[in-house]
């Protein structure tokens, strides 16, 4: 036999050997390690899960932006939201952050309406957790202060810049609409 057909033979079981570690090694990943429980959701993911939610179960008027009024007030709201940062920094628990800064897009899921026309709330938002339930201030330019000087008022410097700079990831874009569409469905 030629030598040719044992390289050939060689990369075929490297490129097995290499797509079984990488199932391994995803499944690790998403377990936490290999045949063991989940470990619970870090810091960073609580505060977000926390944000989503408390945008998504308030009166739409607390982060309104682009006249939330033409929608269903029977209407889920549905978000994403990404954060920058919360305050005290030096916080190890959900109970101990006061204050979170993030970005959020949501969509009013009326029935059978797609994404591209439904009303959408977006922008900066500070989310206070010190209060029951947590108070909610959306970033808006006014007659006087123009929008970027508003952000720069009402968001720590390094937050502030964060704000000017982004918005949700493609990933975080991606689980929205995933979760906009669902609920926009027709009632079954």
């Amino acid at each position: 036999m030629s030598s040719h057909w044992y390289r050939n033979r060689f990369a075929g079981v490297a490129a097995i050997l290499l797509a079984t570690s990488a199932g391994v090694a995803a499944l690790v990943h998403s377990t936490g390690s290999f045949g063991s429980e989940a470990k619970p959701p870090d810091l960073r993911t609580q505060i977000t899960d926390r944000m989503r939610v408390t945008l998504e179960k308030s009166d739409p008027s607390q982060h309104n932006h682009a006249g939330h009024g033409a929608a269903s007030a029977d209407s889920p709201v549905i978000c994403g939201v990404h954060l920058y940062g919360f305050e005290p920094s030096t916080a190890t628990e959900l109970a101990g952050v006061r204050t979170v800064y993030g970005f959020h897009l949501c969509g009013v899921a009326e029935p059978k309406t797609p994404w591209d026309v439904a009303v959408k709330l977006a922008g900066p938002v500070i989310v206070d957790m010190s209060t029951d339930p947590p108070g909610i201030q959306p970033v808006e330019a006014t007659a006087d202060v123009r929008f970027v000087d508003r952000l720069r008022e009402m968001f720590p410097a390094p937050y502030a810049e964060l704000a000017s700079k982004e918005a949700l990831s493609s990933a975080e874009m991606t689980e929205l609409r995933r979760r906009y569409d669902e609920a926009a469905e027709e009632p079954k």
